[in-house]
């Protein structure tokens, strides 16, 4: 069907049941060829498909969008996210319109154009208000936000460790490698194997990275190089888009998130890969910090495209800073952070 070509990316969350008694689930609805696919949220398993030409909206206007397969059928899907909605409006109006009906061609011509008008308009707005609302941002809220992600990440990995003569450390380390800026340094217990940049300029480190390397130059290359990604992809702007255009208005409105616009975001950071960054990039903030990039460059494997340039560019490779990360008992004293 090549209505929906346009939409062949388009997906959302919404709630789906089998049957009426049946406990509502978290779902992933995206278009299919000529159907709507449901899948588990957040493995993706397939669940059920509907027939586009089919589905009914039991509640035309109000929100949210009340959906079933077809008449009489016992599953159901609810949906609040405005651009699947009236994409769905427009997939429906569309058919409509190949369907002969005698007397109202016209009108119905004008109702798909509309259709097709306030979908273009819903399809760029949500992009458009959540860079905006990323951009205006006070650095308060960026830090509030940063902090409500790491307590999703948290439920996961458990509490950031904390052990009282190591914290001492770690913060000296974030002062050092963050350059001043505000922001700090968590190490996770479990469940996060390298690091990942929050919301506000903090890093959150996997245990490994201090516990499983005999000198700091490796962790403090994660946090370089998670640093130096988020300049380049705002980690605000991605948790922004996982909350959804509802989360921006909200948070344009009354400067908060809603209590549950994060929640579950804590898996995408955990399984998602992130984007590359440039080896020149990643090498000026190693000279810039006195880091030597050797280290970091060797934990990631000779498989990593970036590993080779960066040993090769090293900026400290035949002579080392003229400060070290840490000395060695401070680096000591932090390999025990999770220890209590």
């Amino acid at each position: 069907m090549t209505a929906l070509t346009e939409y062949q990316r388009l997906e959302s969350r919404g709630l789906w049941r089998d049957g009426p008694a049946a406990q509502r689930r978290e779902v992933i609805v995206s278009f299919g060829d000529a159907s709507l696919m449901i899948g588990e949220s957040p493995s993706g398993r397939h669940l059920s498909h509907w027939s586009l030409p089919a589905i009914q909206r039991c509640n035309p206007g109000q929100y949210p969008a009340l959906y079933i397969p077809d008449a009489g059928s016992s599953e159901g899907l609810e949906l609040d996210d405005p651009t699947m909605i009236a994409a769905l409006d427009k997939v429906q109006a569309l058919i409509a319109r190949r369907q002969p009906h005698p007397g109202r061609v016209r009108g119905l011509a004008a109702l798909g154009a509309f259709a097709a008008m306030v979908a273009v308009g819903l399809l760029w707005l949500p992009g458009a208000l959540i860079d905006h609302t990323a951009s205006v941002l006070p650095a308060a809220s960026r830090d509030d936000i940063g902090k409500a992600v790491l307590a999703d990440l948290t439920r996961l990995t458990g509490s950031p460790c904390a052990a009282p003569d190591a914290q001492s450390v770690l913060d000296a380390l974030g002062d050092r490698l963050l350059d001043g800026r505000e922001g700090h340094l968590y190490v996770l217990p479990q469940g996060l194997a390298g690091a990942v940049p929050l919301p506000g300029g903090s890093v959150a480190l996997g245990r490994g990275l201090i516990e499983g390397h005999d000198t700091p130059e490796v962790a403090a290359g994660y946090v370089l190089a998670e640093e130096a990604r988020a300049a380049v992809h705002d980690p605000l702007r991605d948790a922004l888009g996982f909350a959804g255009l509802s989360g921006a208005i909200r948070l344009l409105t009354t400067g908060k998130l809603p209590p549950d616009a994060l929640k579950g975001y804590g898996e995408v950071l955990l399984s998602e890969e992130p984007p590359g960054i440039a080896p020149s990039v990643l090498l000026k903030r190693f000279e810039e910090r006195g880091v030597s990039a050797t280290p970091y460059a060797q934990s990631l494997g000779i498989d990593d495209p970036t590993a080779a340039p960066l040993v090769a560019g090293d900026p400290f490779a035949s002579e080392p800073p003229t400060a070290p990360v840490l000395n060695d008992f401070d680096w000591v004293t932090l390999q025990g952070i999770c220890a209590s």
